[in-house]
């Protein structure tokens, strides 16, 4: 798999940062680099694209600007000198938040997300992990690293060993989505997976880790 790729900065010596890294990048195919926001989209209007890979503080039109007006969604990975720009860039499911200087072994991990998260949607869970909105980007987190989902009604809690994800969907609409991926649900407020469970009562689950949570008293067959 390889990604078709623009990059638009009123930066030249970025322009030819991002040429240079991407050159080192077999999957990742640079078409063209613009100056103008104006120039890209017009390109994009007779190219077919997957990743834009855009500054964000540009003249005229703004990064951010230019996603919004383009009609077909594309990947982003967004570059800027300004890390207060990460609020703006949440609805617009970016891939990646790069913030100048970029450091080529960062850049490729960006377009490393981007050539996952494009597997992701083509495969139809061939893969062993999900891909979720979070914390500004796009994140792609293995299947064995989640210890239990917990639901905040409209939100719901990723939880890993190590970090925890807050994610603007319900647990109803998550587990339609990965149920087949070894998620259950055992409380109106958990959701776990099958192959964590230790051992469990009428009342408990014990999962490998040693967490204890309890089981909804309508969720009990599920277990």
């Amino acid at each position: 798999m390889s990604l078709k790729a623009i990059c638009v900065d009123d930066e030249s010596p970025a322009l030819s940062l991002i040429k240079k890294y991407a050159v080192d990048i077999p999957e990742l195919e640079l078409l063209d680099c613009f100056n103008r926001a104006a120039d890209a989209i017009e390109f994009l209007k007779h190219k077919e694209v997957d990743l834009l890979i855009l500054d964000i503080q540009m003249p005229i039109i703004s990064g951010i600007e230019m996603v919004k007006m383009i009609q077909d969604q594309k990947m982003v990975i967004f570059i800027t000198a300004d890390p207060s720009h990460a609020a703006q860039a949440f609805d617009l499911d970016v891939i990646d938040y790069l913030v100048k200087p970029v450091l080529p072994e960062r850049f490729n991990k960006a377009v490393q997300k981007a050539l996952d998260y494009s597997k992701y949607l083509d495969t139809n869970f061939e893969f062993e992990y999900i891909v979720f909105k979070s914390d500004y980007m796009i994140n792609k987190l293995k299947i064995e690293e989640i210890q239990w989902v917990e639901g905040y009604g409209e939100y719901l809690k990723i939880i890993t060993r190590f970090k925890q994800y807050m994610v603007l969907q319900r647990l109803t609409d998550f587990l339609e989505k990965y149920q087949q991926l070894g998620f259950v649900r055992i409380h109106k407020s958990y959701i776990i997976l099958r192959n964590t469970i230790a051992s469990y009562s009428s009342q408990l689950v014990i999962l490998k880790s040693g967490k204890q949570l309890p089981i909804g008293r309508t969720f009990k067959d599920n277990i």
